[in-house]
Formats: C-alpha cells, sequence, structure tokens
C-alpha cells in the first residue's frame, strides 16, 4: 500500500468519521425534544456504529488511525516512520474539516460554522485526558499484542466514555479543531479548544512510556 493510498484512505474515513458524529448530534438533537440524554444516547450509539464499520473497513488500508493522538503515539513506539506520520496528521486535521463539512450539508446548515457551545472547566479538561488515555490504552495494548478486536474495542470505549467522562470524550484532537466548526449539538468554543488539546497531548506523554513499560519484554522477544 503507497503512502499515497494509506493518505487518502485515512483523509476518507477521518472525514467519515466527523460525518457520522456530527450528523447523528444534528438529527439526535432534532428530534429528541430537547431531551438532552436521548440526543447523548443516539450520539454515541451512531459514533460507536459508524467506529467499528470505519475501523474494519479502512485498517486494511491506512491503520484506520483517524486521530493525531494515535497516529503520534504509534510513532513513538516506532511502528510508523515520522515523516508519514506528519502526512497522516495533516490529513487527519484537513478531512476532519471536510466531515464537519459534508455534515452540515447534509442537514441544509451553513457548510461551516463557529461554535458558541462552551465546554469550560478544569473538570472538562482533566476529562479529555481521562478519556485519550484510556483510548490511547487500547490501542497500544492491541498493537503490542496483535489483537484483531480494536474495531469493537476502540468503538466500545468511546461509546462508553460519552457517558462517563463531563466532556463527552473527544479524545481525538482532529475531532477538536474540527467541532469548532459546527453550532450544533457536537461543537466546542473556541476559546476551550487548548485545554482539550492539551490534556489530550499529556495523555500521550504519559501513556507511550508507560505500555512500552507493560509490554517491555514481549517487544525485546519479538525483536
Amino acid at each position: 500500500m503507497t503512502l499515497a493510498r494509506r493518505l487518502v484512505g485515512e483523509g476518507v474515513g477521518t472525514a467519515l468519521l466527523l460525518v457520522a458524529v456530527v450528523g447523528s448530534g444534528i438529527m439526535a438533537d432534532r428530534l429528541s425534544g430537547g431531551n438532552a440524554a436521548i440526543a447523548l444516547l443516539a450520539n454515541s450509539l451512531a459514533t460507536g456504529g459508524a467506529l467499528v464499520a470505519l475501523i474494519v473497513t479502512f485498517a486494511p488500508v491506512s491503520g484506520a488511525h483517524f486521530n493525531p493522538a494515535v497516529t503520534v503515539a504509534l510513532a513513538a513506539r516506532g511502528q510508523l516512520q515520522w515523516m508519514p506520520a506528519a502526512a497522516y496528521v495533516a490529513v487527519q486535521f484537513a478531512a476532519a474539516i471536510l466531515g464537519v463539512v459534508a455534515a452540515h450539508a447534509m442537514f441544509g446548515l451553513p457548510l461551516l460554522e463557529w461554535s458558541q457551545k462552551a465546554r469550560p472547566g478544569l473538570g472538562q479538561i482533566w476529562a479529555e485526558f481521562i478519556a485519550t488515555f484510556g483510548l490511547l490504552a487500547i490501542v497500544l495494548s492491541c498493537a503490542a499484542s496483535a489483537s484483531r478486536a480494536v474495531p469493537y474495542a476502540v468503538a466500545a470505549y468511546i461509546t462508553g466514555a460519552y457517558w462517563f467522562t463531563s466532556s463527552t470524550s473527544f479524545a481525538n484532537p482532529a475531532v477538536t479543531v474540527a467541532r469548532t466548526f459546527t453550532n450544533t449539538f457536537t461543537g466546542i468554543g473556541q476559546g476551550d479548544v487548548p485545554g482539550f488539546l492539551l490534556a489530550q497531548g499529556m495523555a500521550v506523554v504519559v501513556a507511550v512510556p508507560l505500555f512500552a513499560w507493560f509490554f517491555r519484554d514481549r517487544l525485546e522477544g519479538s525483536g
């Protein structure tokens, strides 16, 4: 699989992920009659279902990262070279925004609009650390053990994390930035983005060495 094919696959998969997240949020908000719990339930189930399908589809093409935190973590573990990793990250950010555009177009909304939805406070920043760390724990553990359960484990975790984190589990820098361009149920105000990105980055810093230590004997044995 050439790098060009991998990047296109990564871009298409990331865009479709944002279509699922934002589109299901819009639909859920419109149909829930103002009941935020029902809207969040619908949003989380749609996202989890889409994640399984997208990871199964694009894992053979690009690895189905869809997430700069995952890409950087895998590069830090030596499972991806840094130059391709940088290209992956650029594609993920651009494709995530295009996914928002596609979702808005389906529902007759302005293609891009600044979100006014505030998600303030240290509690939500801490929640983003927890959400991202948990996601990386699954990805790094499955990568080290060559598990084939990645699509189901990731989707189950993200679906659950919608509910057990106060931030509703963005756990993804590209998703976080892209969601500043949707003034809908899943949006996030620009002012809250730096804290989310910092927490997600710190999760990478903590998770990578921890899981390298957990699996050191296995990795050394395979080398």
